[in-house]
Formats: structure tokens, sequence, C-alpha cells
């Protein structure tokens, strides 16, 4: 199967900080449309204030929220996750109707994505076996730079990944971020690549369509971590 031409698919980016129930709102009703055909697929990029997301594995034990933070249910799979200005924050609605039922491929090609497109900026980053999220080196360790948590109904995708790009980094202390507390939490601007959101989207936009390729590739050899999707019929 072969993927749709990427100008099939709207790229929007919005300014500012938007309040995540608007998101969740604008996501639940695009979703519709795209199953109902009356609207092409989706990669929203975006901000929002300083909060916190649940996903359907989150634990209680892992929120602290000592900023006092709002605190948002997301639906998406996965655990606590904090998202807040000077993150990049991509929301990947896709129709996998068209483009292979097959989510752990889909959750490879989009882990992918985001590492070749650090990789155009100077920046080694990896999938860690046993980890959800996208990884660095940095001071003797393993850090995560972004993070990925998706929904799927009736096959078509919601929500999709965070990248810090330049965010206030003492804001994860308030969750065990994705449950993984043994590594730390970094960015972008804390392994100077001062390239901004811009040069990012830049790069991302750049390569939408070998991620679009990559979806209808042989579906081998896929990372066995833990998986953060939320499947709804």
């Amino acid at each position: 199967m072969s993927a749709a031409p990427q100008d099939e698919i709207e790229w929007r980016v919005t300014p500012g900080l938007l309040p995540y129930p608007d998101a969740l709102e604008e996501m639940e009703r695009r979703v519709e449309a795209i199953q109902q055909g009356r609207a092409p697929e989706l990669v929203w990029l975006l901000e929002h204030p300083p909060l916190y997301t649940a996903g359907t594995s989150a634990d209680p034990a892992e929120l602290f929220n000592p900023f006092g933070f709002p605190v948002y249910d997301a639906g998406r799979g996965g655990r606590y996750t904090y998202h807040g200005p000077g993150q990049r924050v991509g929301y990947v609605l896709l129709d996998l109707n068209r483009r292979g039922r097959d989510i752990r491929h889909f959750v490879h090609a989009l882990e992918g994505w985001l590492i070749g497109s650090l990789a155009q900026l100077g920046v080694t980053a990896f999938r860690a076996e046993g980890r959800i999220g996208i990884w660095v080196k940095h001071r003797d360790t393993e850090a995560k730079v972004g993070a990925i948590g998706v929904r799927v109904r009736r096959w078509v995708t919601m929500h999709g990944f965070s990248v810090n790009i330049g965010p206030e980094l003492s804001h994860f202390s308030g969750i065990v971020p994705c449950g993984i507390g043994a590594f730390p939490v970094s960015s972008l601007d804390e392994l100077g690549v001062f390239q901004g959101q811009e040069r990012f989207d830049l790069v991302l936009n750049q390569g939408l369509g070998e991620f679009l390729l990559s979806l209808s590739e042989k579906r081998e050899g896929l990372s066995t971590h833990p998986f953060p999707v939320n499947v709804q019929n």
C-alpha cells in the first residue's frame, strides 16, 4: 500500500499558547470529520500553557504538582506528561484505514520521523529499548527529549508527540515523566542547540513525506518498548 501524497494533509501551526481543552475539542471534531470523509488528515503544531496530562495508564502516585498546574485527562495512551511554553507539541491525525492498520508500526514510524528531524539539527537521538520516548546522550547518562502518546479511534490517530525545544525543565519535577524516574528530561536548549521552534518545524515538515512513505514499508524489527496507545472502536 502506498501512502497518499503529503499535499493531501493539512499542515497547521497555531501561534501562542492554546488551552488544552480547546485542543482536545478540536481533535475530537477533526477525527470525526476525517472518519466521515469531510476533512483531510492533519498535522497540527502548537504550544500549551503549563499543565500536566494523564494518560490511560497514569498512576496518581506519580503526580506531585507543587506548581499547582491544571491536570487534564488526555485519553491517550501512556502516563503523566508535562506540556508548556518552549515545547513543540505535534498532534498527528491520520487515517490508518488508508495507510495501514498497524498501530505499532505507526508509533515506530512516528519515532523515526522525530529522530530524523533532530538529526537535521545536529542532535543524535534514538529509541531506548524498554523506555517510551525519544532519547539523547547527555551528561554521562541518557535523557529524554521527546514524548509520544497516541489514541486511535476507528483507525484514525489522535494526539502524537512533544519535543522539548526550550521549556522550563524544572516543571517536569511535578510528575514522574511517562513513569520513568531513573533518567532525566532534557531539551535542545540544554543540549546547546539554539535553533528555535521555527527551525524544528521546518525540518519536521521536510521529513513529512518520508514519514508517510515509511508507514507503507515492510514491518519488521519494530521496537518492543511499552506501547503508549489507547485504542478505541
